[in-house]
Parts: C-alpha cells; structure tokens; sequence
C-alpha cells in the first residue's frame, strides 16, 4: 500500500481531528439516512412495485447491508477522509480512487443543491431559491464552526424527525383505518416493478458511507466505525420498515402511489388531518439533516483528493482552531449556493444515482482485496454487493445511465490529460 505524506504543509494542509465517538458516528449516519426521502421515496416506490414494495425495500436492505459491511471494514482499515476515494486509491490504484471520488464530488454537489431547493420548497415555496442559499450558508457556517457543532445540530435534527416519524407510525397504527390484508403481495408485483423500488429506496437512505468519509475524525476508527455503521443502518432499516408497514396498511399500495405527499396523506387517512402540517415541517427538518450531511460528505472527499493534487492543493488546508477542512467546506458551500440560486436541478440529477452506484461498485471491489488478517467480510459481502450496484444500475433511466457515464467520462479524460501534463 502507498504511504502519504499526513504532515502538516504551509498551507496548514495536515490530519484532521478526531472528536467524534461512537454515539456521535451513529448520529451522522442517521442524519444522512433519515432525510427527505422517508417522506416522498414511499409513493414512486409503491407505483413501480405495486404490492411489492415492502419485498423492495428488503432487496434494498440486502445491497444496503452489504455495502454498508464492505465500507465499514475498509475504513477500519484506512481511516482517512475520503471514504471510497482513499479505499480504491490504496487497494485498486490511483485511477479508480479518483473515478470513485470524481463521481462522488460531481454528482453529490448537484445533489447538495437539489437538496437545499428542496429545504427551500418545503419552508416557503414562493423563496425557494432563496430559503436554499440561506440554508447552505447556515450549514457551512456550523460545519466550519468544527464536526462536533455538525454532529450536535444532527442530534437535534435527528431526534425532531424520529419524533415526528414516531407520530407517524402511532396514528397509522391506531387509528383504526389500517387493514393488514394491504400488506398482501398480489399479481401486480413484477420482479421488474420490485427492482425499480428497491432502486429508489436505496438511494433514499444510502448514507451510511458519510461515517466511513468522516474517517479521520472518528475516535479509535478501527473499533468505532465497524460498530457505527451496522447499527446506523439498521436502526434506519427499522425505521423505514415501521413508516413502510404504517403507510401501506393505511393507504394500500394504489392510493400511496398516487400522492406526492405519502406520510401527510396516511395521517390524514388514519384520522389525524391535523397531523399533516407537522410532518411537513418534518420533512423540512429532515431536508436540512441530509443537506448538513452531504456537505460534510463531499467536503471531505474534496479534502482528500486535493491533498493528492486532484484537485487545487488550497483546498487540503485544515483550520488550526477547528481542525476541519474549512476552504474544502467553503469552497463546496459556494458552489452549491451558486447552483442553488441559479438553476432548478432536482429533476435534473439521475446522473448522480449513477455515479453512487459506481462509488460502492468500487468500494465492493476494493473490499475484495481485503485479507483475513486485515478483518475482511466474507467472500460473499462484497460479490453480492457489487452484483448489487450493477443490478440497480439497470434500473435507473436511460438517460440517469448516459448522463452519469458522460459524467465519469469527463473525469477519466481529466485524469488521463493531467497524467500526460504530469510526464510531460
């Protein structure tokens, strides 16, 4: 494996700080995973599985799980910033590190911005745009304010959305509309129709790697970022099948998939039309968390890759009082409030769901290469997680699978014209 330089340069480029534990870990991850899509992923998930859908959401489960396990143990192992970047750089070579970490960057920084317009529709409609740049530049603030600040108002996040979510749940459950023979699996299902959900689903509490690219600011990684993972992903899973279970029991799989609004639509069903505005505002709350969490995310990644001059070498600078990547988060801040203020991307970006699928195919792949002495999973992990990636690859759009190809494309002639200018 190649040795990288970790001291600190003149441009107070050097190793970030690790105030993050255990509990802390868990919290980013449910703050990436419990966000918006819980409250919206359900409708367009029931219309293309039908009575299927709670068989997608454990096909999505399966992949989750094993990404998830193939992440987690490579971050044992190489506990730095980055995440599948630093994961495909030292155990499959340069090139494909930075096709994972390109990917990523690209397609999660548009993500970043149809994020926070998604902050701004929920908040006040009318401002959207407005309401985004506000939101982002909040954001910013506390993550450079340090990781600790980003892992507290995640708590607090969190804890709002599980509440509300929470609330959700006991309504459906006792309000006396709910009919178990809805769950029934019926001839509407296609394995088709339930792969396409499992797609959605996924992409909707695909989160779990934020952890793993916190690396280098969590506390004895080796111990803690195995632990944290498995237990935010399943806490997730468990919370995504109770609302699943609650709004489909209500609803049935026709009514959940013709509303654009599924969890507001099941109180309202169960008897609690008063409810309703609350989980909107949840939703709101939970837009927020998963913006946070993706601007720590590609900030980080940022931090790596410019640290191998990938991207311009400023961007490595750690702050000497917070110890974060405060010109990375500023950088990324900007440029998604620009994105945000100018254009409309949230119908525009399936390029991104590419390019995730191909940032786990690479961490499955360098997961692979793992030896039993270096705590790998079994064989199997990686195999099915990689099959995984590629199955629901072929779910998404044509023009999602042109785009984010186009997308990796253009990275890979980047990366092939600064190698010819390097030897050169």
């Amino acid at each position: 494996m190649s040795a990288r330089n970790t001291s600190r340069g003149p441009d107070g480029s050097g190793e970030l700080r690790r105030h993050l534990g255990l509990a802390d870990a868990v919290v980013i991850g449910l703050g990436s995973m419990i966000g918006a899509g819980i409250f919206a992923a359900l409708a367009p998930a029931a219309s293309a599985a039908g009575s299927g859908l709670l068989l997608g959401l454990a096909v999505a489960a399966a992949v989750a799980y094993c990404n998830a396990t193939s992440s987690a143990r490579l971050a044992a192992r190489h506990p730095r910033s980055g995440g599948t970047y630093v994961y495909g750089r030292e155990r499959l070579g340069d090139f494909w590190g930075y096709l994972a970490g390109w990917g990523f960057v690209v397609g999660k920084t548009a993500s970043c911005a149809a994020m926070a317009l998604t902050v701004g529709a929920y908040v006040w409609a009318g401002q959207a745009h407005a309401v985004a740049v506000a939101a982002v530049a909040a954001l910013t603030a506390v993550n450079c304010a340090g990781v600790q600040k980003s892992a507290r108002a995640t708590r607090a996040i969190v804890t709002v959305v599980l509440v509300v979510l929470a609330a959700v749940v006991a309504v459906c459950l006792t309000g006396g509309t709910g009919e178990g023979g809805r769950l029934g699996i019926g001839t509407d299902a296609t394995a088709g129709g339930v792969l396409q959900a499992a797609g959605l689903l996924f992409f909707a509490f695909a989160g779990y790697a934020r952890i793993a690219t916190l690396g280098e600011e969590v506390r004895n990684p080796g111990r803690t970022i195995p632990r944290a993972i498995p237990l935010a992903l399943g806490i997730t899973l468990v919370v995504y099948a109770a609302v699943a279970l609650s709004a489909l029991a209500v609803l049935g799989p026709g009514r959940l998939a013709h509303t654009t609004a599924p969890l507001a639509e099941a109180v309202r069903a169960a008897g609690a039309p008063g409810l309703a505005p609350v989980v909107r505002a949840g939703a709101a709350v939970a837009a927020t968390g998963s913006l946070l969490a993706l601007i720590l995310g590609v900030s980080r990644t940022t931090l790596a890759m410019a640290r191998d001059r990938h991207l311009p070498s400023a961007l490595a600078a750690v702050h000497p009082r917070f110890g974060v990547p405060y010109r990375a988060e500023l950088a990324v801040g900007a440029v998604v409030a620009v994105l945000a203020a100018t254009t409309d991307v949230r119908g525009a970006i399936g390029f991104s769901s590419f390019g995730v699928l191909a940032y786990y195919a690479v961490a499955n792949a360098a997961a692979w290469t793992l030896t039993t002495e270096e705590n790998r999973p079994a064989r199997i992990v990686p195999i099915v997680g990689m099959a995984g990636c590629l199955v629901l690859a072929f779910t998404l759009p044509p023009a999602s699978v042109l785009a984010g190809a186009a997308v990796l494309a253009l990275g890979a002639v980047a990366y092939g014209l600064r190698k010819a200018a390097t030897r050169g």
